[in-house]
């Protein structure tokens, strides 16, 4: 390493590791920890959901499902 006067490449050692970190928190951290980034669900999950919480009945959630899977398929 290029070390000059107290400073790498321009830059304090404590300023390289701050850097380091915050690249490694926000590329690097998993997805499912609670309050970050997480993938949207996709409309069958939803749909699963819907029918798992009661709110549509089961001919409902057959119904919607197949429209969902026909469309995919396009």
């Amino acid at each position: 390493m290029m070390y000059y006067n107290g400073s790498y490449w321009g830059m304090n050692l404590i300023w390289w590791i701050i850097w380091i970190i915050l690249f490694i928190w926000i590329f690097i951290t998993p997805y499912d920890i609670p309050g970050q980034r997480r993938k949207k669900d996709s409309p069958l999950d939803i749909l699963q959901k819907r029918f798992a919480s009661g709110e549509i009945t089961k001919e409902e959630y057959l119904d919607k499902r197949k429209v969902l899977e026909d469309e995919s398929k396009k």
